[in-house]
């Protein structure tokens, strides 16, 4: 993981120096002396976060499985609210529940960090195109129920940048945005194309709206970070008006349940959509295997949902 701005000095030089010297050794694979290093800083400075992170991360790449743990858990224990992500990667060591694995300030810090770069690395790097996929999706599926693909307010759940704004714009009067992160916020807001953007979680913004207030909610590429779906479909469909739609896309694998993959982020099988959407009161009107982006060179498999609300 590439330290935000925030965490990358101890505030000691010489911490500092070591961490950079072992970030090098780490890229040239040389994990042993990578971790030698990362143990010189943290004696210089005990209480760096980050370089406990760095330390767990590194132990776990060469297999030491307790000693990731103990490092992992000294940055938590430092970090509470868990910024850099160590209960995420104590999952994936089997050390924490995937599903309570997510912080709130994890995400936000990741985007905050990505913000000024998301859109180019998305689009030119990932071939990223789930705004698209969902219109075309939201369309078919409109024509499946017989309405029309028109929506008098869209709320647009985890708006990032606001890219799905201009692509739905020609579809909704009026589109209404969250996000975790205030730096992304402040790039939608200069798409002009929202009417209002709010700083905050997805699930509470829903909270917030009025029953039957809205025509149709999107989630793009944004429930990679939720790992119980049933709160959002719930809160989805209290806010949606009889007709409207929720679309969504969340990344796919070929089992049941939920898993966390190595590039920490969820992926939903199959039978948690349904079973989520059903409970919800939601009906799937469409859902499509799609390839969501590029990674590595290779497609990153996900869903492409449309659920309608009073079918």
């Amino acid at each position: 993981m590439t330290l935000p701005p925030a965490f990358r000095s101890s505030g000691d030089l010489l911490a500092d120096r070591r961490y950079d010297y072992a970030m090098a050794a780490k890229a040239e694979d040389d994990l042993v002396a990578a971790a030698d290093l990362l143990v010189q800083a943290l004696e210089i400075e005990p209480r760096w976060v980050a370089g406990w992170f760095a330390l767990g991360e590194v132990e776990a790449a060469r297999g030491e499985t307790a000693a990731a743990e103990a490092a992992l858990a000294k940055a938590l224990a430092l970090d509470p609210d868990d910024a850099l992500g160590a209960r995420l990667l104590l999952a994936r060591l089997g050390r924490a529940e995937a599903q309570e694995a997510m912080s709130e300030a994890y995400v936000r810090t990741l985007y905050d960090d990505y913000a000024p770069r998301f859109e180019k690395a998305l689009r030119e790097g990932l071939a990223y195109r789930a705004p698209e996929i969902l219109r075309d999706a939201v369309v078919a599926a409109s024509a499946t129920l017989g309405r029309e693909p028109a929506f008098a307010r869209m709320l647009d759940l985890g708006c990032g940048t606001g890219l799905a704004g201009p692509v739905f714009a020609p579809l909704a009067a009026a589109i209404d945005g969250v996000d975790l992160s205030p730096r992304m916020v402040d790039l939608a807001r200069q798409k002009g194309v929202y009417r209002t953007l709010a700083v905050g979680d997805l699930t509470q913004f829903l909270d917030g709206e009025a029953e039957a207030s809205a025509d149709l909610v999107l989630a793009a590429d944004v429930l990679i970070y939720v790992a119980d779906l049933g709160p959002v479909f719930a809160g989805a469909a209290r806010v949606l008006r009889h007709g409207g739609l929720l679309g969504f896309t969340v990344e796919a694998h070929d089992g049941e349940g939920l898993m966390l993959h190595a590039s920490l982020r969820y992926a939903h099988g199959r039978d948690l959509i349904e079973t989520g959407l059903a409970a919800a009161g939601l009906a799937i009107a469409s859902l499509e295997r799609v390839v969501l982006r590029t990674e590595g060179g290779a497609p990153v498999a996900g869903w492409a949902v449309v659920a309608a609300k009073g079918r």
